[in-house]
């Protein structure tokens, strides 16, 4: 099977790569504390992944200068993508924030980089456990 091109691709079909990667190490986190009730692992799950939980996570990772100029161009082209849907629950903001924090994921797994995949989505958990970033419900 051929590897998909992360140059090539836009940020929304980073996104959607992003979104199941994060997913994938938030589900993983959850099964690690002990929790094993499906509707309680749902809704835990949504502190980590909603749109404003990503939101928030963005803007600690600016905050403390976390991301390279090169990771920071690729949240870019996933922040400034057309995108077909639209938030549900959040704002136009949020919702676009988010798709550039999803496609930041997707480039990273793309590239192969999965140290520092591991470092983030790890970083990333952590800030929420911590109660650093508010989510929505």
């Amino acid at each position: 099977m051929a590897k998909a091109d992360f140059q090539q691709l836009n940020g929304i079909a980073l996104a959607y790569l992003g979104d199941a990667v994060y997913e994938v190490y938030v589900r993983e986190h959850l099964l690690d504390l002990g929790m094993s009730k499906p509707n309680r692992l749902q809704k835990k799950a949504t502190s980590y992944v909603s749109a404003k939980a990503q939101a928030g996570l963005i803007k600690l990772m600016e905050d403390q200068d976390k991301l390279t100029d090169e990771e920071w161009e690729f949240f870019k082209r996933g922040r400034n993508a057309n995108s077909y849907t639209h938030a549900k629950h959040t704002s136009v903001i949020t919702y676009r924030i988010s798709t550039g924090f999803e496609a930041l994921m997707g480039y990273l797994k793309l590239s192969g980089q999965q140290e520092r995949l591991n470092e983030l989505c790890t970083w990333c958990i952590k800030q929420v456990d911590l109660g650093r970033i508010q989510y929505e419900q």
